[in-house]
């Protein structure tokens, strides 16, 4: 059997033993991206060797594994900033996971670097997190031995949790990108911070911080916890005051700025970053604090907040104290205490009120009225 497939002005008659021309065309594409750009078939592998696929790059496979993984199906159910809220319009943990997906994409092809490397990076950046957000990390953090952070979470879940127990293989490029993803508080931007990362993954890095900047200042004037005269008025001077103004100056600052730095690079200067203007930079910053005083660390101390971390609290003491009632428990061989934990973050919000609710019935009952 043939294939007819139309590109462009040509007509391509193609046959199942032809397939793999596809895989080679695709890459030969990438010799047309920048000189920094991070190639397939430069890539380090995976942890298992895999053959080629026919007709999709390594990073197209890893992008569409992840894709199809009961964690990234999660996402949907999971919060964001505003615990299980009850309307349509809030970001989640998964319409957060998109909007970093396009931020990134955006930025990578116009700086002309590998967007299919970028976009399985967006995608499986957030599979780790906890039900309840932060919230819920901040107290698996204080519980497991070692602590707990969504990022190294997520590459567990890649490396190991997924496909019951074989994990995705992804490539060493995309596993790293996941595990550098994070951001502190205050400045993050500057070389040191991204040292030793592809172009690629410093994409994701700075995407995820412009998207949740943006779509969080959104849902806390949906939630009149603040309004936009609330912001610094630095802010709205070099932001504007609608989402799309903000987004659209973050992201156009980023590719002129990292268009600089690559240009500067080609010139024999030191190696390109992908980073924000100094103006810019200040300004997030502002932002980020602004939102970490007036709207983050104020939900985790609301009564919602305060529930939310006795749920997370009581399922985690309650699976290591009767492993038994986790699915598989006695085909592992780690510590009761971890995988508690992979219990615990697996579940979407909803399940976590449900799960809590048999072992401590009415523990959900006030902050979260009427969400069962």
């Amino acid at each position: 059997m043939s294939v007819v497939l139309v590109g462009g002005n040509s007509i391509l008659s193609i046959t199942h033993m032809d397939l793999t021309h596809i895989r080679e065309r695709l890459e030969a594409r990438e010799n047309d991206l920048s000189p920094f750009a991070t190639r397939v078939v430069e890539s380090k592998g995976r942890a298992r060797p895999e053959d080629p696929h026919p007709y999709r790059t390594e990073y197209q496979r890893d992008r569409d594994r992840v894709i199809h993984t009961n964690s990234f199906r999660r996402l949907k159910h999971k919060s964001q900033v505003f615990l299980a809220p009850k309307g349509d319009h809030y970001t989640t943990r998964l319409t957060h996971t998109i909007e970093v997906q396009q931020v990134a994409r955006t930025i990578a092809r116009a700086l002309n670097l590998n967007e299919d490397l970028v976009e399985a990076t967006s995608l499986a950046h957030d599979l780790g997190h906890t039900p309840f957000g932060h919230v819920g990390e901040k107290v698996l953090n204080q519980l497991l031995p070692g602590g707990f952070h969504h990022s190294r979470h997520s590459v567990r879940i890649v490396q190991k949790l997924e496909r019951d127990g074989r994990g995705l293989n992804l490539t060493h490029e995309v596993v790293e990108g996941i595990r550098r993803h994070s951001k502190p508080q205050g400045n993050f931007l500057g070389r040191d911070a991204v040292e030793g990362m592809t172009l690629e993954a410093q994409i994701v890095r700075i995407s995820d911080a412009i998207a949740y900047l943006a779509h969080d200042i959104n849902d806390a004037i949906r939630a009149v916890r603040i309004t936009v005269d609330d912001l610094p008025r630095r802010a709205i001077d070099a932001l504007g005051c609608r989402h799309s103004q903000r987004a659209n100056a973050l992201i156009t600052d980023v590719i002129v700025t990292s268009a600089v730095s690559m240009s500067e690079a080609e010139a024999g200067g030191d190696e390109p970053i992908i980073s924000m203007s100094e103006e810019l930079g200040e300004v997030t910053t502002l932002l980020r604090d602004f939102m970490f005083e007036r709207v983050y660390l104020p939900l985790s101390d609301s009564e919602q907040g305060k529930s939310a971390m006795r749920i997370t609290r009581v399922l985690f003491e309650h699976y290591v104290s009767q492993p038994d009632q986790i699915p598989n428990f006695r085909e592992s061989d780690e510590t009761v205490e971890r995988i508690a934990a992979d219990m615990v973050c697996g579940m979407t919000d909803e399940y976590a009120f449900r799960s809590a609710e048999t072992i401590s019935p009415g523990i959900s009952a006030g902050a979260f009225e009427g969400r069962l």
